[in-house]
């Protein structure tokens, strides 16, 4: 398989609020939610489903079973949204809900060897600007690459470069309001924030096709990440849809990486190139919140499209997990059946069949 490459996606990783509160160090639990005060209610929430949490877990805890499934797949780049602050700063947003983990607690990110951390997303600047400063830092710190936020708008706009033996990945990132980003974290020329999108016309794609033709060679795989929509259902609006097909079609982006939704919603192959309109949650302190039982949203995926030396995609391999306790177990037959079954479902108007095949796996075909 000379040149092919397998990349590790995952959705939006959530390491603040109760999954901080179970790590060595701790940021203060204090939440300014309407109905919760704590972090560690959180916690309180989810023995009550699962029994008792460990505290002072290893960095490796919440990544569970998880760990070896992504070792088999052998990836060659591991990507990865993070949808929280990694600060101990005090600059609260009034925005209902805040999440930051304690700096200490990157090497978390770093059990899960991810190379890049998206930030363009609703959650980045929770903490304020020090605090995405600092979230900045302590990345760069622990080696993890980040795209979508930074110091400035050409910071924020700029990819995160990865070698991959002989080849690259180049991961833009970029958010939009729909998803719940504040207008006003959008980065300036002169200031810090994410890189939020305007809206889904050509213009905008143009400029990203600027940007992603002024770095890339022709070995180039192109990754586009993009925080959007809202957290539940399965509808895709039409403009996601078309500002997918234009990033392909006039930006060279190679894959579209999506996310948002608290649940991972439909795929699509188009012109041989692979759509994610939403990765779902992989690590989060929901397991207490009921209310959405229909979407299972205990059910995780981390995807491993196999893109070939033209980064078409040859493949997509996707490993079913499910969560308990705050640590990601293989999940039962049953269950990889059950969404291997809804998101066909979902993705059949696009062309695209899932199946299983087998431990813990479901495949496209």
């Amino acid at each position: 398989m000379t040149n092919h490459l397998r990349l590790l996606l995952c959705g939006d990783v959530m390491t603040g609020r109760g999954i901080d509160q179970i790590m060595p160090r701790s940021v203060d639990p204090i939440l300014f939610e309407s109905v919760v005060q704590s972090a560690v209610d959180y916690i309180a929430l989810a023995e009550r489903r699962h029994g008792p949490i460990p505290r002072n877990v290893e960095p490796h805890y919440i990544w569970g079973e998880a760990l070896p499934l992504m070792q088999a797949m052998s990836p060659d780049v591991r990507i990865a949204n993070l949808e929280t602050a990694v600060t101990t700063s005090g600059d609260r947003q009034h925005k209902g809900i805040n999440y930051r983990m304690h700096p200490a607690n990157v090497a978390c990110l770093q059990a899960a060897h991810l190379d890049v951390c998206t930030l363009a997303n609703n959650h980045v600047l929770d903490w304020g600007e020090r605090g995405l400063r600092e979230t900045l830092e302590v990345l760069r710190d622990a080696g993890i690459k980040t795209a979508g936020a930074g110091i400035d708008l050409n910071d924020a706009m700029a990819p995160a470069v990865q070698p991959a033996g002989e080849r690259r990945v180049l991961i833009f990132a970029g958010g939009y309001r729909n998803s719940g980003i504040d207008p006003g974290w959008a980065a300036t020329p002169h200031g810090p924030g994410v890189h939020l999108l305007p809206d889904f016309s050509s213009r905008t794609a143009a400029g990203i096709a600027q940007a992603v033709q002024s770095l890339r060679r022709d070995d180039d795989v192109v990754v586009y990440s993009v925080h959007w929509g809202s957290n539940w259902g399965y509808d895709v609006p039409e403009p996601h849809r078309a500002f997918a097909h234009t990033l392909i079609d006039e930006a060279g982006v190679d894959l579209v990486f999506g996310h948002s939704s608290h649940h991972p919603k439909g795929i699509e192959v188009y012109r041989n190139k692979l759509i994610l309109y939403g990765c779902g949650d992989l690590i989060n302190d929901y397991e207490g919140i009921a209310g959405y039982e229909a979407f299972h949203p205990d059910l995780r995926v981390i995807y491993f499209p196999l893109l070939d030396h033209c980064s078409d995609l040859k493949g997509l391999d996707m490993a079913v997990l499910e969560t308990g306790g705050f640590a990601l177990h293989r999940a039962p037959a049953e269950k990889v059946d059950w969404l291997g079954g809804c998101l066909a479902a979902v993705s059949r108007e696009s062309g695209v069949g899932i199946r299983s095949s087998g431990d813990n796996l479901l495949e496209l075909y």
